[in-house]
């Protein structure tokens, strides 16, 4: 499993969760802090990573698109400090790793982990 961690997550989770195992880089250490979120999601589609986001934009790209790929999962939880953002991926890949690795997005509330399967598609 390989996730890319975007802007507004603490950039010290990424050395964390290598530390656990997880192959995981930050876009700030990619030179991609201030990228379009297009760009980030191509980036992890390229490198079959997994984007983690505080960002709703990035779950509407992949409905626009009928993306297969990348998952993403959405924290809708602020203010994570490292270790609990760490700590919560972990949660979240321990429990969702099949949909992660089929093509998902997940969004992670305090109070539930919420799953759609890709692509987003309507059934109107």
């Amino acid at each position: 499993m390989k996730l890319l961690l975007d802007q507004g997550l603490p950039l010290s989770a990424a050395a964390l969760l290598r530390d656990a195992g997880i192959d995981t880089i930050h876009v700030g250490e990619i030179g991609m802090s201030e990228a379009e979120d297009v760009d980030i999601i191509q980036r992890a589609r390229n490198e079959a990573r997994i984007v983690a986001t505080l960002d709703a934009d990035f779950h509407t790209l992949l409905a626009v698109d009928v993306a297969l790929t990348p998952s993403v999962i959405r924290i809708r939880i602020e203010r994570l400090r490292a270790q609990a953002l760490t700590n919560l991926l972990l949660t979240v890949i321990a429990e969702c790793g099949e949909d992660l690795e089929q093509g998902a997005a997940i969004t992670v509330e305090p109070s539930r982990i919420r799953i759609r399967r890709l692509p987003l598609v309507s059934d109107v």
